[in-house]
């Protein structure tokens, strides 16, 4: 055990921590299996437990430029795709959730792409979606750098409180903030999932 703490100091002490979050929130903006919520919340956690809380802050941001840089690209491929460039694109399913986050990027587009920022696969699919359906790039890259701010924000706050609950135990640190985070994202999905299908029933009866 304390020879892994060591390994984890020293991880997180390095210059190159910041390179590889950067890496890593950069790609989770257009591929959700990369765990950037992990990565940022356990180091975090690291650093609390450490007691050095003011390298939050380039941490944090780091973090929240490497999302907003992520969105954009995925905003990007969705703007050079399109939203019919391969067959399943065309079904009506898809066509239809196209057309719906096309009315909802026109009704409320802040608070769609802000808070989609939080869903791994949503963010990835409400940002390309608002390439493809030609949203303002001069109105998303406000947004995304906004919604990237306030993902690391929560981010760095969950694991700060499990660095301080669980001092000087690097380890279990991490490992108490990442169950946080992944039981934070569940109840996102499900609340997400809930509204998705209650909006089917709204629209019809309007």
């Amino acid at each position: 055990m304390d020879v892994i703490n060591e390994l984890i100091l020293q991880t997180v002490a390095s210059p190159w921590l910041y390179a590889v979050l950067f890496a890593v929130t950069v790609i989770d903006g257009f591929f959700p299996p990369v765990p950037s919520e992990t990565v940022l919340v356990a180091a975090a956690a690291v650093l609390a437990s450490a007691g050095d809380v003011w390298a939050l802050l380039p941490l944090g941001l780091v973090a929240a430029l490497g999302a907003a840089v992520g969105d954009n690209i995925a905003f990007g491929l969705g703007r050079r795709l399109g939203t019919t460039r391969w067959s399943w694109m065309r079904r009506p399913r898809v066509v239809a959730t196209f057309a719906h986050a096309e009315r909802a990027l026109s009704q409320r587009s802040a608070a769609l792409i802000l808070g989609a920022r939080y869903i791994p696969v949503g963010r990835v699919a409400v940002n390309m979606s608002a390439g493809a359906l030609r949203f303002p790039w001069r109105r998303f890259v406000p947004l995304s750098l906004v919604a990237g701010a306030s993902w690391s924000a929560l981010s760095l706050t969950i694991g700060l409180l499990a660095g301080s609950w669980v001092q000087e135990q690097p380890l279990v640190s991490a490992g108490v903030g990442v169950v946080v985070a992944l039981a934070l994202g569940v109840v996102i999905d499900r609340v997400a999932a809930a509204r998705r299908r209650r909006a089917p029933v709204v629209q019809l009866a309007g």
